[in-house]
């Protein structure tokens, strides 16, 4: 009875071992999410010194349709998968015919279907609350003190603008797991091919996955810069101390 489920055993493992590499392991700061949350506290900083905040406001709109659009996504997978069970009848007659299926056990079915659910459920969870704290990330944009007002970085300001940095941050990791969890759906969606089907896409997802935290070409980017200046030569500053 326990081989059946062998392959949700195994996407559960590579979860979590997933999770924990990217999340929580010493590896995690050298991550593309990790780096982007370095960027995240640097743009609320730089925030505290523009009098006009049109551009701070305009991308925490356009993070906040990019979470609403997942999140809807994330609701109609849950649909689907409720959808599925309540109709498994149809789909397993539907697919007896395909070649390298497993629609023996109708029970499996049900079970592997309500993980689907499950999974989807958390994907709405993480992206409704990420959009819940992009709201805040907003007011507390708006109630960072302006520093180029009077040109002095004073307390407040920068405790505004570190705070507002930090719940973007939060956010953000929020985005990032239900993300994580729509990626690994396609994984988990291997089952109908058998365990080993199951196991085995879930590894190249978080494969592919890990490939774009590590060694990407986005993760690149953010070194681009340092290694453009690492041939510039600043210019020298005029010595007028002896000046009148």
């Amino acid at each position: 009875m326990l081989a059946d489920y062998f392959g949700v055993i195994g996407f559960m493992v590579i979860a979590a071992g997933f999770s924990w590499l990217v999340d929580h392991s010493p590896l995690s700061q050298r991550t593309l999410s990790r780096r982007m949350d370095e960027h995240r506290k640097q743009w609320m900083q730089h925030m505290a010194g523009r009098s006009v905040r049109i551009m701070d406001s305009q991308i925490i709109a356009g993070l906040q349709n990019g979470i609403a659009f997942f999140a809807s996504t994330a609701l109609l997978g849950i649909g689907a998968a409720f959808t599925l069970i309540t109709a498994l009848d149809p789909v397993m007659t539907a697919v007896a015919d395909v070649p390298f299926l497993d629609t023996t056990s109708r029970i499996q079915w049900e079970v592997m279907s309500l993980g689907l659910l499950v999974i989807y459920a958390y994907a709405f969870f993480k992206f409704g609350w990420a959009y819940r704290l992009v709201n805040y990330s907003a007011m507390l944009l708006g109630a960072t003190p302006d520093i180029a007002r009077d040109n002095d970085a004073t307390p407040e300001a920068l405790r505004g603008a570190y705070r507002a940095g930090a719940m973007n941050v939060v956010a953000g990791r929020q985005f990032n797991r239900g993300l994580r969890a729509l990626f690994l759906s396609i994984g988990y969606l291997a089952w109908i091919a058998g365990p080993f089907a199951q196991i085995g896409v879930t590894l190249i997802v978080a494969s592919l996955l890990l490939s774009r935290q590590f060694f990407s070409p986005a993760l690149a980017a953010l070194s681009a810069g340092d290694d453009a200046m690492g041939g510039v030569a600043m210019p020298a500053t005029e010595d007028r101390g002896d000046e009148v």
